[in-house]
């Protein structure tokens, strides 16, 4: 398949799953989906802590976001990717525009997915936050 109908229909099944209500309300929009990698934005509005940097948690978010989401796009047939373990790291911070999420995938096995994400401010490109997810690949059951 040519690169370019893989980032379109990466995109489609993004857009058709959706990356849920609470992605929808932090206001995470992705940008780029393919077999590579997941990218997508995020705005600092609305998610800060009371001093007003973008809150931890809402890195975390969208860094689970995407590697979960990415984890059950490249699933083998039948099975659905679940999520048991995240890691955070903070190095830098954000309190205005938006920030950006580069998702790509480190291991790829028969049981276990790990995909790594870094967060840059949009502003400058300086990392804020490197995030590690690991995906259980979870036989689907089939309902009677």
């Amino acid at each position: 398949m040519a690169e370019n109908q893989q980032v379109k229909d990466g995109m489609l099944w993004a857009a058709e799953r959706t990356f849920g209500r609470l992605a929808e309300r932090m206001g995470i929009k992705v940008k780029e989906f393919n077999s590579e990698r997941a990218v997508a934005t995020m705005p600092v509005e609305g998610n800060t802590q009371p001093i007003g940097l973008l809150h931890g948690g809402a890195y975390v978010v969208l860094g689970e976001s995407l590697g979960s989401m990415h984890a059950n796009f490249i699933a083998p047939e039948g099975y659905v990717a679940v999520g048991v373990d995240i890691n955070a790291t903070h190095t830098n911070s954000a309190i205005s525009g938006t920030v950006t999420g580069v998702c790509v995938p480190v291991h790829v096995g028969r049981s276990l997915t790990v995909h790594e994400i870094v967060i840059t401010r949009d502003s400058d490109g300086k990392r804020c936050s490197t995030i590690r997810i690991t995906n259980f690949y979870k036989k689907l059951e089939r309902k009677p």
